[in-house]
């Protein structure tokens, strides 16, 4: 594929507002990072202080900020072209390409430094490393060289619970890495189930999608497959210390809804799914989102029925106010 970076053109529509500094640091993607970081950190054995935890998750999002505004700085010429990002500040005008650079920067010494002093050093390092690999060896280097580009790049977006654990427990074990497998696995089906009915985006930009490189045809073939490959990931979670009852149940249900998702869209006629708009792998794509969000929030409620019987210890031992 070759670069379009040298045709990247720019449009003035004014000076930049705060909602454009915003933008730039993808706060849509960052409430998943936060989600995900904050279920990590609470569900580890151990516990943080209530203000130490609130500045490692501040500065967890922060360097999720950081790693947006990178991305929109390099990706500046692509987004111009998209449909989808061509109205994002730097493409649209309103935020020079340094700026995004500066911000992007300053924000990641900032987060990972701070991390690193509000809880450990494997937790500011893996921060920089989930930075360091999203808008260097995501954005730079494999989106623009090769089809796997979302296979191996969703790594960056799979980092942020483990990094949660880390600041509580200062290290690593099985459940932060099936956490991060969780997201792992999960995002090629949700980003191709995307790119399905966006090909045209991708093909404008000249983005080595499987969609672009391969066809929808092998790219619902993948789909297929990596929603195989996920749902065993999902269940093994169930039976360590992230699971229960609650979660193995709701993990059945979600699983199984997703694999007849991944089975209907690779059954589907490309004829049939132009003609009703790719209603199918539209909604797939969608219920993804709530795929893994309901997965953590499982995680997280399976932690807080762990810790009931002790609360429930604690308030007996209460003594009962007089009333007389």
């Amino acid at each position: 594929m070759s670069d379009i970076r040298t045709d990247m053109t720019i449009t003035g529509e004014g000076e930049a507002r705060f909602g454009d500094y915003v933008a730039l640091l993808k706060p849509r993607v960052m409430s998943l990072v936060v989600f995900t970081a904050l279920v990590g950190l609470l569900v580890a054995p151990g516990s943080l202080h209530p203000v130490e935890a609130l500045a490692a998750i501040i500065f967890i999002a922060l360097g999720a900020g950081a790693s947006g505004a990178l991305n929109m700085w390099w990706d500046a010429d692509i987004d111009a072209v998209m449909q989808r990002t061509a109205r994002r500040p730097i493409p649209a005008g309103r935020v020079e390409p340094g700026e995004a650079l500066g911000i992007g920067v300053a924000l990641s010494g900032l987060s990972v430094i701070m991390l690193w002093l509000a809880t450990n050093a494997l937790a500011g390092a893996l921060l920089a490393f989930t930075i360091f690999f999203y808008a260097v060896i995501y954005s730079m280097w494999l989106k623009r060289s090769t089809p796997q580009n979302i296979v191996i790049g969703g790594a960056a977006g799979a980092f942020p619970p483990m990094i949660g654990w880390v600041a509580v427990t200062g290290s690593i074990s099985l459940e932060a890495c099936l956490m991060f497998l969780l997201i792992f696995m999960w995002t090629p089906p949700h980003f191709w189930a995307l790119a399905l009915f966006m090909k045209s985006d991708y093909h404008k930009a000249r983005v080595p999608m499987l969609t672009v490189t391969h066809g929808r045809r092998a790219t619902r073939a993948h789909v297929l497959v990596y929603t195989l490959a996920l749902v065993p990931v999902a269940l093994v979670a169930g039976f360590t210390s992230l699971g229960g009852p609650v979660y193995l149940a709701l993990a059945l249900v979600l699983n199984a809804m997703f694999l007849h998702g991944a089975w209907a869209i690779w059954r589907r006629d490309e004829v049939l799914a132009e003609a009703d708009s790719y209603a199918v792998e539209k909604r797939v794509f969608r219920f993804s989102l709530a795929y893994l969000f309901l997965h953590f929030g499982a995680i997280l409620a399976e932690a807080a029925l762990a810790h009931l019987p002790a609360y429930a210890m604690l308030a007996a031992h209460i003594p009962l106010l007089e009333l007389f």
